[in-house]
This record gives structure tokens, C-alpha cells and sequence, in this order.
């Protein structure tokens, strides 16, 4: 069972999920469609397994990276590459097909993303305010649950629609727009020579 759950995610993931039906899946997975009703009881139903294995694979990964001891800026910037890439290799339509044609699954999605994404954040900017990095008159409950609310904006279908945007280059242009505004002089000075190091242009110095 959890060989076909994780197929049939990186199928949902590789080709969206309107155009996938589940002949499809069946046959990318190379198994009758009888196989794979024993363990779903229809679309949906694998759907939402298939995004619980994604979910849980999304996480783990953010939280061994908040367990890697970084500093605050570099903890967020590895936080930033995954998820970037992670974007790229999805397909662009994923969260305009799940908001509009699976709204109980996008709001499942939400809610679970939501405690992960403000326990790291919470967690990142103390860290941060601890390090010297980020500005001392920061509230992390505040700025953690208003990252929190923005993510849901960045992932709006509606609002960046897949066909005009790329998710990837949304999302990146929100961490540099949140990056500049938590960082302190100390955290300026060390962001803009990290981006030096990696030859990247986000904050102009």
C-alpha cells in the first residue's frame, strides 16, 4: 500500500491533479485498477493519502534542517532551497486544482502546514534574535503568525495564477522580502556577504 500511496503522489506531483484520473494511476503504477480500489475507496481518498506521504515527507526534511544547529539566516536559507526546488519539480497547477476542485483538501493541507510553518518559524526567530541576527523589537509570536497567514497567499491560485506565475519565483520573492525585514545591521552585514559567497542577488547592499 505505501508503494502505491507514494506513486501515485509523485504521479499527482508530476502531472497535476485535474488531468489525472484513476486509470492513470493505475496504469503508471502498472497495476489493475482493481488493485488499487483495495486500497482507496475512490479519487479523493487517494488523493488524500497522497498528499499526507508528501506532507509528511515535507516536514520531516524542514524539521531535520531546524535540528542541523544552523544560524538563524542559514537555517532559513536551506529552509528557502528546499522548498524552492520542491516547487520546481511540482507541477504549477497542484494548489489552483486543489483550492478550486478539492476545497476540503486544500483546507486539510492548510491546516497542517499551518502548525508546522509557525512552530519553525517561532522557533527560527528566536534563534535569530538570540544570534544578534534579527532585530531585538521583534515579536516572533506576531511576525510567526503573520508569516504563517502570507504563505496561504503565496500558494493562492486565484491570486498567482499558475499560467502567469511560477510558484517558485513567488514563493523566493517572499523570502526576500521576509529575510530584509527581520534582519539586524549584524544580520545585513552577514546576509549580503552570504550572497556574495553564493553568488545570489537577494538583498541589494
Amino acid at each position: 500500500e505505501t508503494q502505491i500511496i507514494e506513486g501515485a503522489s509523485a504521479i499527482f506531483m508530476k502531472y497535476g491533479i485535474k488531468s489525472v484520473n484513476m486509470d492513470d494511476v493505475a496504469k503508471n503504477l502498472r497495476i489493475s485498477k482493481k488493485t488499487l480500489y483495495k486500497y482507496v475507496s475512490d479519487k479523493s481518498d487517494l488523493l488524500r493519502k497522497a498528499l499526507n506521504v508528501h506532507g509528511q515527507l515535507e516536514d520531516s526534511t524542514i524539521r531535520s534542517i531546524c535540528n542541523k544547529n544552523l544560524n538563524a539566516i542559514d537555517e532559513l536559507f536551506e529552509i528557502s532551497h528546499f522548498i524552492g526546488n520542491m516547487l520546481k519539480e511540482i507541477h504549477p497547477s497542484i494548489h489552483f486544482d486543489l483550492e478550486k476542485y478539492h476545497p476540503e483538501l486544500w483546507n486539510e493541507l492548510l491546516d497542517s502546514r499551518h502548525k508546522m510553518v509557525y512552530e519553525c518559524t517561532y522557533a527560527n526567530l528566536k534563534k535569530g534574535i538570540a544570534e544578534g541576527l534579527y532585530r531585538k523589537d521583534l515579536n516572533a509570536e506576531v511576525i510567526a503568525r503573520i508569516y504563517m497567514a502570507k504563505m496561504d497567499v503565496v500558494f493562492d491560485g486565484e491570486l498567482f495564477p499558475p499560467n502567469e506565475f511560477n510558484f517558485q519565483q513567488v514563493y523566493l520573492d517572499y523570502f526576500r522580502y521576509h529575510i530584509r525585514g527581520l534582519a539586524s545591521d549584524e544580520g545585513i552585514k552577514y546576509l549580503v556577504q552570504k550572497m556574495k559567497d553564493e553568488k545570489l542577488k537577494i538583498v541589494e547592499s
